[in-house]
């Protein structure tokens, strides 16, 4: 109690530094720091405008500050608000509520979403924690320099008005974008406590933006890793998930690894990368998922994590083969396997799982190149995405070439086209899954071995 009334009467935090020492942020006039307006949403500023027309501050904050000072048109806009949840939800018609953890406003224009949050004062011990730290739930309301203080990095604690086209930087923020440095606000064994996904959110900063991890800020990372695992595993997917479809996804897993973060989330991944095709098939899968989020694309994040899974399915699948079960059962019990034991690291969704199933248990169909198998798939409502996903195994060498190529002019040809590939015979049997080739069931007279070739 004592120590406390001293650190409030003198104005320290508990992490040995002044209160007032990031109390006044150093202000960049749109000359100083560049931003093109144009980049700015224009609901953004809609939003800003509001709340300072009825008297509160306003601001552009995070992420979006970050990506306007580099160049880069941001995905989404977060605005930050002396206004409480409740005085923000009364400006907007379609705004809600939403969190216990932290109360934000999703406020809504048509699809586009924009989150408001209010000003986060200073943690206290009043804050419900976790028997290891994790904070679980704390609204404290506070000042805006306050707020600076609680964000993670300082790159992300700049705040924009579009109204006045000036940045407020608190952390020196535009002095690590500079120098292209990745550095935790406050002390970061106690950050990394409070929220241990904020480890996970270095590697993918590190990776997407390509810059330096401060050595204060990763050196409490290796010893503190487990604590991920105090995490629900619901917030972990979706830190997963922005993190494979960064645009940099195999940088980001490469970043795991090296951190050492990897363990619990995806260990598999080690073993996949030490095999030269499973190596290949992955690093294939990712950087299509790169070019599709360079490119403006959907990433579907059932495809994404079919691909990552398959050679853990694909080996399980060949020992409920070898051990007597007949291949379509013994695919259904090994993705049952694979699920299972992520669903423990992962909450994997209910609905992605279903997807990522449908994509595994599409690819012994597309052996059967006979009859009407062919033509039926053809109205598998997954067909795109089981099709995409036997051209990676035909380019990382899992399956023959000749595969994909019948399978494009099939799904690309007319009827004519199709009736002809149905009719002339596959140059290999598929071998799905690397089982045994199999003669295929012949429907007229028998060719030669010459004539096979």
């Amino acid at each position: 109690m004592i120590k406390k009334f001293i650190r409030k009467i003198l104005g320290v935090k508990k992490s040995g530094h002044l209160a007032s020492d990031h109390a006044t942020p150093v202000i960049l006039s749109a000359k100083d720091h560049g931003i093109n307006p144009q980049l700015v949403s224009a609901n953004a500023i809609r939003v800003t405008q509001t709340l300072q027309d009825n008297g509160f501050k306003a601001f552009i904050v995070g992420g979006a500050v970050r990506d306007l000072l580099t160049g880069v048109k941001p995905k989404d806009f977060d605005i930050a608000t002396n206004a409480t949840p409740e005085q923000v939800k009364r400006l907007f018609r379609r705004a809600f509520i939403i969190g216990r953890r932290f109360q934000i406003v999703h406020v809504m224009f048509g699809q586009d979403l924009l989150e408001v949050t209010t000003f986060r004062g200073p943690s206290d011990k009043a804050a419900l924690t976790d028997e290891h730290g994790r904070v679980l739930r704390d609204n404290t309301f506070g000042q805006q320099h306050e707020d600076a203080a609680r964000r993670d990095f300082s790159i992300n604690a700049m705040y924009y008005d579009p109204a006045s086209q000036t940045v407020l930087d608190y952390h020196g923020g535009i002095k690590d974008i500079r120098k292209k440095t990745l550095r935790i606000i406050g002390v970061p064994e106690e950050r990394y406590r409070e929220d241990p996904v904020r480890m996970l959110r270095v590697v993918r900063f590190a990776a997407k933006l390509q810059f330096q991890i401060d050595d204060t800020t990763r050196a409490p990372i290796a010893v503190m890793a487990p604590l991920i695992n105090n995490v629900p595993a619901a917030r972990v997917f979706d830190e997963m998930l922005k993190l494979l479809t960064s645009g940099h996804a195999m940088a980001c897993l490469q970043q795991l690894r090296k951190e050492g973060l990897h363990h619990g989330l995806m260990p598999l991944l080690d073993v996949v990368l030490e095999q030269p095709m499973g190596e290949k098939f992955v690093t294939l899968a990712l950087a299509n998922t790169d070019a599709r989020v360079q490119q403006g694309k959907p990433v579907s994040p059932s495809f994404l994590f079919a691909s990552l899974l398959w050679h853990q399915v694909l080996e399980k699948w060949e020992a409920y083969k070898a051990a007597g079960e007949f291949p379509i059962p013994a695919l259904h019990l090994a993705a049952d396997d694979v699920l299972n034991r992520q669903t423990d690291a992962l909450a994997i969704q209910r609905k992605v799982a279903a997807d990522m199933r449908d994509i595994w248990a599409m690819q012994p169909r597309f052996e059967k190149r006979i009859g009407k198998t062919p033509y039926k798939m053809l109205e598998h409502q997954r067909l795109r995405a089981g099709y995409d996903f036997l051209l990676l195994r035909c380019a990382s060498g899992e399956l023959d070439e000749e595969t994909g190529t019948w399978w494009t002019e099939f799904i690309e040809g007319d009827a004519e086209t199709r009736e002809r590939l149905i009719n002339t015979k596959p140059r290999t049997a598929l071998a799905a899954g690397g089982a045994k080739k199999r003669k295929p069931r012949r429907r007229g007279p028998k060719k030669t071995a010459a004539a096979q070739e």
